[in-house]
């Protein structure tokens, strides 16, 4: 039988990831706190809730991909949610707690801090309610095309059990741990991704400087050692001075926050990181965060005193 899902959280990348789900014909059930957004996937078979409360009630497996902490805990535990520091709840009105049946299983897409996942999971286990940490990489194509990666923290049987769903919107899916291990598996990711974002920045403007045509010089180092993701599509929209976001600035500061307060917890250093969060937030002062994340080279740009490709802004 094909268990019905739900779908909490239709923003950039929630969007895809669902309309995936109808195409691999799961029944699904969807909710967002901006309705309108609700509406391409209602028109494509989808049946809309008023609540995520209501979006559990109609559903076996519940899907969310909201943007921060805050937000997962509130979708969870409902408005007047929260959860203390010692892992105690306090539970509001028309989350995903109040609606979920026994045997239920949440699955968590969403970007957040390991240690509250693991809170939200033994919060949620008092009610019968199983829950998965699977956060996503791979940008808004990715969860347009339904090949995200996925790193999954929870109990195997769980996962074995949302492994259709999952596979309807990823192509890599990888089971890494117990609860709260997708997260930090997730935050390895990102320190990796804003990592070659400034490589990238670095290696754009010295190639600028340098005088070569930049368009062959990606062409030239990226099928080699040099090669990554960021290089091969972010690269191209730096030449072309194209901004859109599959990623926004906002969003990566969340989640760099979210890897410089684990890291500080696990007393780890991360000077690179910390110095990429720095940039970002100068862009954020210029209201650039709706910017895609490969923007950070605008701060790299803010120094050197010119721009790459100017021609083409």
């Amino acid at each position: 039988m094909t268990e019905r899902i739900g779908f909490v959280g239709l923003g950039i990348m929630g969007q895809g990831m669902a309309h995936n789900l109808l195409k691999a014909g799961f029944p699904l059930t969807v909710w967002n706190r901006t309705a309108a957004r609700m509406e391409s996937l209602v028109s494509a078979g989808a049946a809309a809730a008023d609540s995520p409360a209501d979006v559990a009630a109609n559903s076996d497996i519940i899907i969310t991909c909201v943007s921060d902490t805050p937000d997962v805990v509130q979708v969870t535990l409902g408005h007047g949610g929260a959860v203390s520091p010692e892992g105690e709840a306090t539970v509001g009105q028309d989350g995903i707690i109040a609606g979920a049946k026994p045997g239920s299983l949440m699955v968590d897409c969403s970007t957040i801090s390991p240690i509250v996942t693991q809170n939200l999971a033994q919060i949620l286990s008092q009610q019968q309610v199983a829950m998965l940490d699977a956060p996503i990489s791979g940008g808004s194509e990715g969860a347009a095309q339904g090949t995200l990666s996925i790193m999954v923290g929870g109990q195997a049987g769980d996962f074995e059990r949302a492994l259709p769903a999952l596979q309807a919107m990823g192509k890599k899916i990888t089971h890494v741990g117990e609860n709260g291990a997708g997260q930090t598996v997730k935050l390895v990711n990102q320190i990796l991704v804003v990592g070659h974002a400034l490589a990238l920045s670095e290696a754009m403007l010295f190639a600028e400087a340098g005088g070569v045509d930049l368009a062959k010089a990606l062409e030239a180092v990226s099928a080699g050692a040099a090669g990554s993701w960021m290089l091969s599509n972010r690269g191209p929209q730096i030449l072309e001075r194209d901004w859109r976001p599959g990623f926004t600035i906002d969003l990566q500061q969340k989640d760099v926050r979210l890897v410089l307060d684990a890291a500080d917890k696990l007393g780890v250093p991360l000077p690179g990181t910390g110095l990429i969060f720095q940039f970002y937030r100068t862009l954020q002062a210029q209201n650039l965060g709706g910017d895609g994340n490969h923007a950070l080279i605008k701060a790299l740009e803010n120094l050197a005193g010119f721009k790459v490709a100017p021609d083409k802004e």
